[in-house]
């Protein structure tokens, strides 16, 4: 069956937890291929990571060339034993779909890959009667993992193909509330490191003999901590630099530490690029350690570099096609975490706009069934628009 909620059914059922594929892209290739697709199963992996199963599936083979993005791999149920329904059962309770993945998310695929099929069904099995335009699927399966044989490494194989993408709908669960309160333009980056202090170790008993840094650490947190990193820009909020944990390696009372360390992460805005925030983070430190306090950063490798579509044509026939379903004109916002959409931005303006996240990754994880209805009917409005 084609229909967005059999489809997110047969999908929950798969058991894909990261980097586990278990059927799923099966089920999705199979749809595709009946439907005209030339699809291509492709595994990548590299030294020391599991082999990560891929899906690109596409109709037609000029532009203007649209695609939907998203991910079959699913974060581990938990206690399987405290789900209302079975975590992957894919059962329907009080107007809810039931399972792992259901909206984060399989459901939105799900909804892409119904809305399309209907499309085509009705336009002759083509994206356009003149016979030209594009449809594509990226789908991959380590997002929620650690994300280097999937999405990136999918789109790299795509680009030696010759393929071109004009733009990209990810379908991630983007809404906050309602179905229809936010479409994602864009993410800030993120950057981690490690501040490193450097002391003397000694006993208690003889401070002089040693140099603590424990208090040097507390006052370099704070010089980093209290000064803002910038004060927003037009897309995005301010960035902030946030320490997660601090550590001395100290199993004893009564020894000073020889080194302090704590780990911290900056989410950071377009007013920066990876180069420019780790200079302007290690100036401030410079400074505030003076020739006294002996410091370092140590930064950890990141892919996650900033990203925004700029409203224009693309977002605004994706908030026409979400207003004529649910009443709701959608925010344009940059707010949350990380996503795939940080690989696509390098190939094609990419949106996101999903199912309703708030189960997401919670046992209990569930999807209005009337959100997936509505989603699809979102979807294929935006096909409409796109290929008139």
């Amino acid at each position: 069956m084609t229909d967005a909620l059999s489809i997110t059914r047969d999908l929950v059922r798969c058991r894909s937890i990261t980097p586990i594929d278990a059927g799923a892209l099966g089920v999705l290739e199979k749809l595709l291929k009946g439907a005209g697709f030339e699809t291509h199963r492709v595994t990548f992996s590299e030294p020391g990571t599991a082999d990560v199963h891929n899906l690109y599936a596409r109709i037609g083979s000029e532009a203007p060339h649209i695609s939907f993005a998203g991910h079959t791999d699913v974060v581990p149920p938990g206690d399987e034993s405290a789900w209302t329904l079975g975590a992957f059962s894919g059962e329907i309770k009080d107007g809810f779909i039931y399972g792992r993945g259901a909206v984060d998310m399989k459901g939105g695929i799900a909804c892409s890959a119904a809305a399309v099929l209907q499309y085509l069904a009705d336009h002759g099995g083509k994206p356009r009667e003149d016979g030209k335009g594009s449809i594509s699927f990226i789908i991959t399966g380590d997002e929620e993992d650690i994300s280097v044989n999937g999405t990136v490494k999918l789109l790299q194989w795509a680009a030696a193909r010759g393929e071109k993408f004009d733009h990209c709908v990810l379908g991630e669960p983007s809404n906050v509330d309602t179905l229809g309160d936010c479409i994602k333009i864009g993410r800030r980056g993120s950057q981690s490191g490690t501040l490193y202090v450097d002391g003397i170790q000694g006993h208690v008993a003889y401070p002089h003999r040693a140099s603590n840094p424990v208090p040097d650490i507390s006052r370099l947190i704070l010089a980093l901590s209290d000064e803002p990193l910038d004060h927003g820009s037009a897309q995005f909020q301010a960035s902030n630099l946030e320490f997660t944990s601090v550590d001395v390696g100290n199993s004893t009372n009564n020894v000073i530490p020889g080194q302090a360390r704590a780990k911290f992460n900056i989410r950071f805005n377009d007013l920066h690029t990876q180069a420019s925030l780790r200079e302007l983070v290690e100036a401030r430190l410079a400074k505030a350690a003076g020739n006294r306090i002996k410091a370092h950063i140590a930064w950890e490798p990141s892919n996650s570099n900033v990203f925004v579509t700029r409203p224009g044509d693309f977002t605004n026939l994706a908030v026409a096609a979400i207003e004529e379903v649910t009443g709701r004109k959608p925010e344009l916002s940059t707010s949350g975490g990380t996503s795939d959409a940080r690989f696509i931005a390098s190939y094609c303006p990419v949106i996101e706009f999903g199912l309703v996240g708030q189960t997401m990754h919670q046992i209990d994880e569930r999807a209005s069934v009337t959100d997936i209805e509505k989603l699809t009917q979102i979807y294929r409005g935006i096909l409409d628009r796109y290929f008139a």
